[in-house]
Parts: structure tokens; C-alpha cells; sequence
């Protein structure tokens, strides 16, 4: 049973930085797939990043193209995620997910393909 604890997020003004971190614990962190989602107020929650067990391939949706960075440490058993240049719209509670994976360097980005969840980070931008 893999465990995800978030941290990181905050109330920040528009453009500027946070970094998330997702902590994992439980099971074999270099097998599984981790990706970001996102639920802002009054919707559902929506994917944002990917990164595949080996670190080597990434997606992101089109919103946070270019301003998020997703990255995984395997040795420290931990993901993160970069957001740079925030806008109002990021707004959101930012949750960590982590699925088995046999495939190298896959990326999953729908929710349901995960089977692990994090409870969640609040991060508020503000302008």
C-alpha cells in the first residue's frame, strides 16, 4: 500500500513560485508512475503533470505548459512539482498520484489509471 503526503503549497501572489513535494512511502517508488492533479473550486479534478518511472519522459496539460516542471527523485522517494509564473487560474487543491507501472518510461495522465491519491496541498494565488 503505497502512502503520498503533500507539502509545499501556499498562498502566493500571481507570478511567482512554489515548488510541491510528494512524499511516498509503502512500496517500490522506482515502479510506480506519479502525476499531479489538480481541483480548483466549483469543478472537477483535472490532470496537470506525469513523469514516468525513469524520469526520462514527462507530459503536461496545456495550461501549465512551460510554467510547471515535474521531477522525481527515486533515491529521496519523492515527487515534485515546479510551478513557476502562477496565475489566478492555478488556484487549486494539488494532489499527488502513484500507480504500478511496467513499462519504463510511460506517463499516465488520466485519473483512473492511478490507484494511489495523496490527500492534497491548497495553493492560492492571489493578485
Amino acid at each position: 500500500q503505497e502512502q503520498l503526503v503533500e507539502s509545499g503549497g501556499g498562498l502566493v501572489q500571481a507570478g511567482e513560485s512554489l515548488r510541491l513535494s510528494c512524499a511516498a512511502s509503502g512500496g517500490p517508488f522506482s515502479s510506480f508512475v506519479m502525476g499531479w492533479f489538480r481541483q480548483a473550486p466549483g469543478k472537477g479534478r483535472e490532470f496537470v503533470a506525469s513523469i514516468s518511472r525513469s524520469g526520462v519522459a514527462s507530459y503536461y496539460a496545456d495550461s501549465v505548459k512551460g510554467r510547471f516542471t515535474i521531477s522525481r527523485d527515486n533515491a529521496k522517494i519523492t515527487l515534485y512539482l515546479q510551478m513557476n509564473s502562477l496565475k489566478l487560474e492555478d488556484t487549486a487543491v494539488y494532489y499527488c498520484a502513484a500507480t504500478i507501472s511496467a513499462q519504463l518510461h510511460y506517463v499516465k495522465t488520466k485519473q483512473d489509471e492511478y490507484a494511489y491519491w495523496g490527500q492534497g496541498t491548497q495553493v492560492t494565488v492571489s493578485s
